[in-house]
């Protein structure tokens, strides 16, 4: 049955309120990118998002700086367009079936990380 599985009905509405109210998803979208440009240069970040939207704005934002921004076909890639992370995980890491099991809580979360190779330009 559906509701034994995800819980209350009302339990996406009320977090769909918390998140606005608190506008979790706003301070998530300045503190990823403070965050990375907080690293020294070895230095690595470890996100866990536990709901998609969260997932998605971690995820854009490490895909974006470990992306190279040299227009393409040239035939050597300046300094300064070589990305500025390097993804650790490929993909998001998932909690194991016997994690999951333990914890059912951990079910939702997702991991990504990154080192930074250089500062930003």
């Amino acid at each position: 049955m559906q509701r034994e599985r995800s819980g209350h009905p009302a339990k996406r509405v009320f977090q769909a309120l918390r998140i606005e109210v608190n506008q979790e998803l706003v301070v998530l979208e300045r503190a990823v990118p403070a965050a990375v440009d907080a690293l020294a240069v070895g230095g690595r970040i470890v996100v866990l998002a536990y709901q998609s939207l969260e997932d998605r704005i971690v995820k854009r934002e490490l895909q974006r700086r470990s992306t190279s921004t040299a227009p393409r076909g040239l035939p050597v890639e300046l300094p300064e367009h070589r990305p500025e992370l390097r993804l650790l995980v490929r993909g998001a890491e998932l909690a194991s079936d016997e994690e999951r099991a333990r914890n059912p809580r951990s079910a939702p979360v997702r991991l990504r990380a990154a080192e930074k190779l250089r500062e930003a330009a």
